[in-house]
């Protein structure tokens, strides 16, 4: 099969698509003719050294397709039907993929949108957990208009939170839409903040790593009320736990996403779409901030 892959640490141009052997999925495990493959800001940072030493590397863990092969002991689903989920072996922007976890394709999404939910919904849906949101709760969150962001902002809705959400003032009517009270951020937020919500509020979530760690634990009240799925450094500094999946995932997010978007109350925006060929270029788009919105790659 043809995946997306890299044997040498740097920009975008070090990315080739190259015949690998087609995987196969173990027990408990499916494996999908790959339809559409979600981008995330991990990509890059592997591509460029920061994340693991080890050469050659493959790209992504979240897709969406057609199922097409079974693993052992796997029951409610058959080949040929249409799922979306995530990869733990990092090579979904590929033409075949095997997941761990899916949840069914809603009608009234195409592969690209589907293929934007999986690595979104799950983080924030594990940080929503591990802040214990829920009814009632006032939650802030820092970088609301990035795709992990709209996420967490429509998940904590739907558990009866008030939700304030920072982003950019080109950002805010979109927010609004989704059901949150947008601020700005930069010099000032807490500020804001505190205009709308004049006693703080009860967790903070981090999801854009912009430095802004000890300014969401004075809000909350405390580190342990403040979670980052962004900035690991700053967490440490902060004493503010820092989320990942290595410390249990929230993988009920794709099937409670899936059915919130059938619903009507769940969307991650689609920005961009590329084929596989154009990876590169798709990196190029990414790491610039050139494109609102999810970047997706098309695989025929």
């Amino acid at each position: 099969m043809k995946a997306a892959r890299f044997d040498r640490f740097g920009g975008p141009e070090v990315l080739e698509i190259v015949d690998i052997a087609d995987p196969h999925p173990g027990p408990g495990e499916i494996r999908i003719k790959v339809r559409a493959a979600g981008i995330n800001a991990s990509d890059w940072k592997k591509r460029r050294g920061l994340m693991d030493e080890e050469l050659p590397q493959s790209l992504g863990y979240e897709a969406a397709g057609i199922i097409d092969e079974l693993g052992a002991d796997v029951t409610g689903v058959e080949v040929g039907d249409r799922v979306f989920g995530v990869s733990p072996y990092g090579a979904a922007q590929a033409e075949l993929a095997v997941l761990s976890y899916w949840a069914p394709i809603p009608d009234s999404l195409d592969y690209a949108s589907s293929a934007a939910l999986p690595a979104a919904a799950e983080t924030a849906a594990r940080a929503l957990d591990q802040l214990g949101v829920t009814v009632g709760d006032t939650l802030l969150i820092n970088g609301a208009s990035g795709s992990v962001g709209n996420a967490a902002v429509q998940l904590a809705l739907e558990r009866g939170a008030r939700v304030i959400g920072t982003g950019s003032l080109r950002t805010h009517d979109a927010l609004r839409a989704l059901g949150a009270e947008p601020v700005a951020y930069g010099t000032g937020m807490p500020e804001r903040v505190r205009a709308i919500a004049p006693t703080g509020v009860d967790f903070a979530l981090d999801v854009a790593g912009s430095g802004v760690l000890p300014d969401l634990v004075e809000l909350a009240g405390a580190p342990e009320r403040v979670i980052t799925v962004a900035d690991f450094l700053g967490a440490q500094r902060a004493g503010v736990r820092f989320s990942r999946g290595d410390d249990g995932r929230a993988t009920y997010a794709l099937a409670q996403a899936a059915q919130m978007a059938e619903d009507g109350r769940f969307t991650i925006a689609v920005g961009r779409t590329f084929s596989l060929a154009d990876i590169a270029e798709a990196h190029r788009v990414g790491e610039a901030g050139a494109a609102r919105g999810k970047l997706v790659l098309l695989v025929d």
